[in-house]
């Protein structure tokens, strides 16, 4: 993959409200230079993060059950709902980003948080099954090259950045996640499993850069890195001096911060220099060239905006692009 110009600050991916036209206008106007496929879980079942992903799978199929995701033996109402609404959101982005060209990302869920939230037939998570987890990685690859594909046919000048959304993977890699009776843990994957898993599914996007997102705490920086991660997407907020070691090696070696800075629920916003003041701090304790802040920070909010207000959202957004140029301008 040849170098890529990241811009300085983006969307992560939901925002409240069920209007796509709306969602796609407030994409591209907040961010210019980087704008994002919105997602709207607010609709219901088929636009929540797990359904949208369920319903790109190739020749693996899901329905809705009362307790959530459960693959199925063929496309029923559900897997047609997610896929029109994934159409509608791609028709609405087409519409707004008429002769765009730069950088443009749209999101799926990742293979460890969507093995961990589908289910099999018997109620159970696919987690705890390792050839149904090879399967699903197996079908969302394929999925997502054909998604990708799409969003290129429609937006031919973007250069696609690919996010995959792995909120549950620390908890896959600490065998945290619990099984369908609560009362037990699947155990955990073994740690080359997962980087080699989430290696092929990085593998489709070969042509450009794969950021993978995760609001959790403790973010595995380094094995993300392994696994081909051009950007590493996380709440700033939740750092600790634990994680300074590896995320100095990750901007060392190249890799761009997503760093998630705003609060993705309502709340007042401080001045835009404020938002960032962490960055900074950040950057001194590491010792790294105030300099390369702006080639290695993207500023994004904390996680998804689909639980704020349309208001808090647009200001959000707008208030992400305003701390990226205060970074950009006094990096010191």
């Amino acid at each position: 993959m040849t170098a890529f110009a990241f811009a300085p600050a983006t969307g992560v991916g939901s925002l409240p409200g069920g209007d796509a036209r709306e969602a796609a206008r407030t994409a591209t106007g907040s961010f210019d230079d980087f704008p994002f496929l919105p997602e709207l879980p607010a609709r219901g079942p088929g636009a929540d993060m797990i359904g949208r992903t369920a319903g790109m799978l190739v020749e693996v199929y899901a329905r809705v059950e009362p307790s959530g995701w459960r693959i199925g033996d063929r496309p029923g109402r559900d897997t047609k709902r997610a896929r029109s609404w994934l159409n509608e959101d791609l028709d609405a982005l087409e519409e707004f980003t008429q002769g765009y060209e730069g950088p443009l990302k749209v999101q799926a869920v990742g293979p460890w948080t969507l093995a961990a939230a589908l289910e099999l037939r018997n109620g159970e998570s696919a987690l705890g099954d390792p050839g149904a987890c090879r399967d699903l990685a197996v079908s969302l690859a394929e999925g997502l090259r054909e998604h990708l594909a799409e969003v290129r046919r429609r937006i031919p000048g973007a250069q696609l950045v690919l996010q995959l959304d792995e909120p549950s993977l620390i908890a896959v890699l600490r065998g945290h996640v619990k099984t369908a009776s609560g009362y037990r843990t699947h155990r955990a994957v073994d740690r080359q499993v997962v980087e080699s898993t989430l290696r092929d599914v990085v593998g489709v996007h070969a042509d450009g850069p794969v950021v993978v997102h995760s609001c959790a705490p403790d973010v595995p920086f380094a094995l993300l890195r392994r696994a081909g991660a051009a950007a590493i997407s996380f709440d700033f907020g939740l750092l600790t001096e634990r994680d300074d070691d590896a995320i100095g090696e990750a901007v060392e070696d190249g890799a761009r911060l997503f760093a998630g800075v705003v609060p993705g629920t309502d709340t007042a916003l401080s001045d835009p220099a404020g938002s960032v003041m962490g960055v900074r701090t950040l950057w001194r304790r590491l010792g790294l060239h105030p300099g390369l802040l702006a080639e290695a920070v993207t500023v994004t909010p904390a996680c998804g905006l689909a639980g704020a207000s349309p208001s808090y959202a647009r200001a959000a957004l707008a208030h992400c692009a305003q701390a990226a140029r205060s970074l950009a301008d006094n990096p010191e």
